[in-house]
């Protein structure tokens, strides 16, 4: 620190938004680490400020954050769309809504056996958890709920993987009985604030997704909850959410940015500079310094070259594999990443569950 900034210490509040950023940014992270502080909206609001000349130093201090609270083991997991298309819902990012004309797959839901196979594919690739997801509003009948119950046992029985379940808006008892048949986490995405999202979806509202969430946290499922980047959305739209999230105190923090589809309503929507997609993640990480953030869809189409540096802005989290409707990229190249970085990660493959790490 230069004898300025200590007498900027000396003679403002900590708070002041006249502090020299690395001032700003050295005592918050402090605070958080030693106090256990929780980044208020203002500090938050000067964090999503920080000018990309700048960037490079935020995500240093947000890597110090995963650093202390999530180590350098980085989590992977993986998910089949078990139930594509022909969705009543009108999300506009979204290939598999029968409002929009995309190419996406229109089929029913999977046969346990077809789902195990791609289970069994996300533990050769290193996932520890594997994610059943179902494209539609919810779980349609009793017939339907079932026949995921089987799909979970299934998997239950043949492969190490926790398994999870992305199932739309659902009561309590089905997801009591989706936590009885194995199922370990719910996946429910805000996909953006209360006041923006409005604007995404008409078909049912925030609130809907709110009260599943919470069903699910009383069912005594762990939450894993995030949302999309890239949709229009203002940088006090995310700060919104991250602190929503912070409220609900989600355990996984989804963290998807626009893949821009042909047929969707924001198919020509500009997309995110890779730098603010990085300082999206070091935002997240200021205000929920202990959860798993985990980088999912568009990590490949909108970072391109800089995907490494997902780790240095704070995630701790990836999905391996592809996506719902679109590929990723083949999961030797994310293997080869995280060795580079000289991350531990797990390689499950063969049934064994070893960490593995660059010496």
């Amino acid at each position: 620190m230069t004898v300025h900034e200590s007498v900027c210490v000396l003679n403002h509040d900590i708070q002041d938004p006249a502090l020299p950023l690395p001032v700003f940014l050295d005592d918050l992270t402090r605070r958080i680490l030693e106090e256990g502080h929780e980044t208020t909206r203002g500090e938050a609001a000067r964090l999503a400020a920080i000018d990309k000349r700048d960037a490079m130093l935020l995500f240093h201090y947000a890597k110090r954050l995963r650093e202390r609270f999530r180590g350098d083991t980085v989590s992977l997991c993986s998910i089949v769309n078990a139930k594509s298309g022909a969705c009543p819902e009108d999300c506009s990012f979204c290939a598999q809504s029968a409002h929009f004309q995309t190419a996406a797959p229109v089929y029913g839901l999977m046969k346990p056996g077809e789902v195990l196979q791609t289970a069994r594919l996300a533990e050769r690739d290193g996932a520890e958890s594997f994610g059943v997801v179902i494209s539609g509003r919810g779980i349609k009948n009793d017939k339907e709920l079932q026949a995921l119950g089987e799909i979970v046992k299934t998997l239950k029985r043949e492969v190490n993987l926790d398994i999870h379940a992305s199932v739309g808006i659902c009561t309590r008892e089905q997801l009591q009985y989706l936590r009885e048949c194995g199922v370990t986490m719910i996946n429910h995405n805000l996909e953006t604030s209360e006041r923006f999202y409005p604007s995404i979806c008409t078909t049912h509202t925030f609130q809907d997704r709110i009260e599943t969430i919470r069903t699910a946290r009383a069912c005594g499922l762990n939450l894993c909850v995030g949302g999309i980047f890239g949709m229009g959305e203002t940088w006090d739209d995310r700060i919104d959410m991250a602190f929503t999230l912070r409220e609900l105190d989600v355990d996984t923090v989804p963290l998807n940015f626009l893949h821009r589809i042909q047929g969707t309503p924001l198919e020509t929507r500009e997309p995110l500079a890779p730098l603010t997609i990085l300082s999206i993640i070091a935002l997240f990480r200021f205000i929920l310094p202990r959860k798993e953030i985990k980088i999912c869809g568009g990590r490949e189409s909108n970072l391109r070259d800089l995907q490494s540096l997902i780790f240095l802005a704070g995630a701790d989290s990836m999905m391996i594999g592809n996506y719902l409707t679109t590929a990723g990229r083949e999961p030797e190249l994310d293997w080869k990443m995280m060795d580079d970085l000289e991350l531990t990660w797990t390689r499950r493959g063969q049934g064994c569950n070893t960490a593995v790490k660059s010496e």
